[in-house]
């Protein structure tokens, strides 16, 4: 099933919260809409959401209201909004990122929360168990994490010759050190060097792969994080610049060749 789809099917589960609220307050129920990224980002998946809110009878501005709040790939001031959204009692969080939905949970034990995640939800402590989640959030693992050695593997046969290879990770997300610890796993079996490469800004993409150039890497790992797709276009320009550079992209599951 295409991450879309699942998108639209998210957006009918959150309609399911605002059905018991209406019948209880006479202002339109609101969900709270968090992407990790910006509106032209995802506009896709919004529109996927509003679309499974519409089969499941509620249309935005009618009898509901979705308020959208975009990250733009920074954290920094999630603990204040989710607090904000807590405070001001809103009828469900929608959250699609790791770091979003901890924020959520942290902020509120009893609004409900729907969440999609790219870890287990249950290691992250969002939920109790797969088959019984229990609490106040329900959602859906894509799992990306695991695709990273995969991925890896991928970027070793396109380039059998390369000894050094960097790997391109937010550390603000959750999922950074499950793919630092699935990669150096992924190693002994490979003669292919990992120097592990930090980006929390779109300037710290451009030291990341400064670093990588003067280090004399060769390929490049990018993995699965939403600060990456909104810049996807800034790494594409940059392994550019360095023809002797080959990349794959976690965030968007194809590969770019200089």
């Amino acid at each position: 099933m295409r991450r879309r789809e699942l998108i639209k099917m998210i957006g009918g589960t959150a309609a399911v919260w605002p059905a018991i609220a209406m019948a209880q307050q006479p202002a339109l129920p609101m969900v709270a809409f968090v992407g990790g990224g910006t509106a032209d980002s995802a506009a896709n998946y919004s529109a996927a959401f509003r679309e499974g809110l519409n089969e499941s009878g509620y249309v935005e501005g009618n009898n509901v209201t979705v308020e959208y709040h975009w990250l733009e790939g920074r954290s920094s001031g999630l603990p204040g909004l989710m607090a904000d959204l807590a405070r001001r009692r809103v009828t469900v969080i929608f959250t699609a990122n790791n770091v979003g939905s901890l924020a959520a949970k942290a902020a509120t034990s009893d609004m409900p929360i729907v969440f999609v995640v790219g870890l287990d939800p249950v290691l992250m402590g969002l939920v109790s168990s797969i088959n019984r989640p229990g609490g106040n959030a329900t959602g859906i693992s894509f799992q990306v994490s695991a695709l990273e050695p995969k991925r890896f593997e991928l970027l070793r046969n396109l380039v059998p010759q390369a000894s050094l290879a960097g790997v391109l990770v937010n550390p603000d997300n959750p999922n950074a050190k499950s793919h630092a610890r699935d990669l150096q796993a992924a190693v002994p079996a490979s003669a292919l060097q990992l120097l592990m490469l930090e980006a929390r800004t779109s300037a710290d993409l451009d030291r990341a792969f400064a670093t990588l150039v003067q280090q004399h890497g060769e390929v490049l790992l990018v993995t699965s994080d939403v600060l990456f797709d909104i810049h996807r276009h800034q790494l594409v320009d940059l392994a550019a610049r360095n023809k002797s550079l080959r990349c794959t992209r976690g965030a968007v599951s194809r590969t770019l060749v200089a």
